[in-house]
């Protein structure tokens, strides 16, 4: 359960936060462990409905958020305390707002709040860790937390154009999919009474078809089954490292998704290293931190071997070359960015560039699909009703 007390310092400072306890008594015992005095102790129901319910995935969106609020509390003077306080009763994510309680009590206990952060690796990524703890070493964690905020807009705006040029295609294989087990298992059973009436032999695709109609309403459930067993064991391979590494690997070489894929990676690592750097993390470490990010294996194996040719002396631009999977002109505007001292800057607008590049590939991408997804189901759907209209052209014929 959570908990909202306040507390009087021995200096008179009251202070305001929550708890998570199993009862009252211990947050009365945490508050004088402190040598404070317990002045309110609540259970708070909208933090406990934030943390029992369900504990959903916490987005780009959500970390937006909680990054520009930061920023604009601490921009106003407000302590770190105080923000985490304000930031646990606003938070919508539950996941996000159970962090924040703990992180909010780590840091009470004396813990910076980057090592705070570090113990919940599945929210919060290392990249905004990273930062935070480079704000702490040099005082300006506002202006990283403005930072962050801006990166994960960009990250969030990316995810959701590239969710928007899906949702399309996947409407029309879900509907070609529909049509086709609708026709199969309740319109063709109406005509075998007709087809097995007639003295004639059935043409090759309607025995096809019929034997389909026949299996699917007698052994459904084994359809099911297996459709089931698909699903799961292609989620479950997902989550494997050779599943991961073939499945990456497949999406830089498949035609036309390996450009977009390919430009939707550089944007992420253009933008990402640009963030780090203009913070003061070394080129090193950030480049540690890019291959996490830009969430594909085989990209990250790259740039962790060219981690080992950046610590020989051999340029950046050089290194992003040798690796070859970014684009042509990313090496050039590294080798620009080197020579003038302007790195960060000049990722930053290569990052911008290729944003606009995804949004018209994504465009020319799902412009491409749907005719072939549109012909594909007029194929499929046109062999059924064929096949159930030649055995009448036949009778006709005898007629």
């Amino acid at each position: 359960m959570v908990f909202k007390y306040k507390s009087v310092s021995q200096t008179g400072q009251i202070i305001e936060g929550f708890f998570e306890a199993n009862d009252e008594s211990d947050v009365v015992s945490m508050i004088k462990d402190k040598n404070h005095m317990p002045l309110l102790v609540e259970r708070d129901i909208k933090a406990d409905a934030k943390v029992e319910l369900f504990t959903p995935k916490v987005k780009k969106k959500d970390l937006a958020v909680f990054c520009r609020q930061f920023y604009t509390m601490i921009d106003a003077g407000l302590g770190i305390v105080k923000c985490l306080d304000i930031l646990a009763v606003q938070a919508e994510n539950k996941t996000l707002c159970k962090a924040i309680i703990s992180i909010n009590e780590d840091v009470q206990k004396g813990l910076v709040l980057s090592e705070a952060m570090k113990k919940h690796k599945n929210i919060f990524p290392t990249i905004l860790t990273s930062m935070v703890e480079a704000g702490e070493i040099s005082g300006n964690l506002d202006t990283i937390m403005e930072r962050m905020a801006i990166h994960f807009e960009k990250e969030n705006k990316l995810e959701n154009k590239i969710k928007s040029s899906l949702i399309y295609p996947m409407i029309l294989i879900i509907v070609s999919v529909a049509v086709v087990i609708f026709m199969l298992v309740f319109v063709l059973p109406t005509f075998i009474g007709m087809f097995e009436s007639s003295d004639s032999p059935l043409p090759g695709p309607t025995r096809i078809m019929l034997s389909l109609s026949e299996s699917l309403n007698t052994h459904w459930y084994i359809y099911g089954v297996v459709l089931l067993s698909l699903i799961i064991g292609t989620h479950v391979y997902k989550k494997t490292n050779s599943g991961k590494r073939f499945l990456d690997s497949l999406k830089l070489k498949i035609p036309i998704i390996n450009t977009t894929t390919s430009k939707i990676i550089t944007s992420r690592f253009t933008r990402t290293l640009s963030t780090l750097i203009s913070s003061g993390i070394p080129l090193i470490q950030a480049l540690e931190v890019v291959g996490r990010v830009v969430n594909n294996v085989v990209v990250e194996k790259g740039i962790n071997d060219g981690i080992e040719n950046i610590r020989k002396g051999i340029p950046l631009s050089r290194t992003i070359k040798d690796i070859g999977i970014f684009p042509p002109m990313v090496d050039s505007m590294i080798k620009v960015g080197e020579e003038s001292g302007a790195l960060d800057d000049i990722l930053y607008k290569t990052a911008d560039f290729y944003d606009e590049e995804v949004e018209t590939n994504l465009q020319r991408l799902t412009t491409l699909i749907e005719p072939i997804l549109i012909v594909g189901m007029a194929l499929i759907i046109g062999f059924i009703v064929i096949a159930m209209a030649m055995p009448m052209f036949d009778v006709v014929n005898t007629i």
